[in-house]
């Protein structure tokens, strides 16, 4: 059985938009797989079609780098499941750079 497409709003703040051309909201509908959708599976799905530069700037191994905020409609991802909160239709992603250069 397949999934049903799901629709985001995923949001890039505190100088991580800078590694997505600037843009700061980004309206994503991800495509239909056999398996739900997961942060794991998003965060694949934003290197390879949103990220322009830099990609070790925002994703470490299978996740966000250290000093990365992430919140899911307005709750710290920590309290959801982090990479396996499976996400659903017009959830809000936040990826929110707490990193800053000296």
């Amino acid at each position: 059985m397949m999934a049903a497409p799901v629709s985001l709003l995923l949001e890039f703040g505190g100088g991580a938009e800078l590694l997505f051309d600037g843009i700061k909201k980004h309206h994503v509908t991800l495509p239909i797989q056999t398996e739900p959708w997961d942060v794991r599976h998003l965060l694949t799905w934003i290197r390879e079609n949103l990220l322009k530069e830099r990609p070790e700037l925002f994703i470490q191994g299978e996740s966000v780098r250290p000093g990365i905020l992430v919140l899911i409609n307005d709750s710290d991802w920590e309290l959801m499941g982090e990479l396996d909160y499976t996400l659903q239709n017009q959830d809000n992603v936040v990826f929110i750079s707490t990193l800053h250069g000296g």
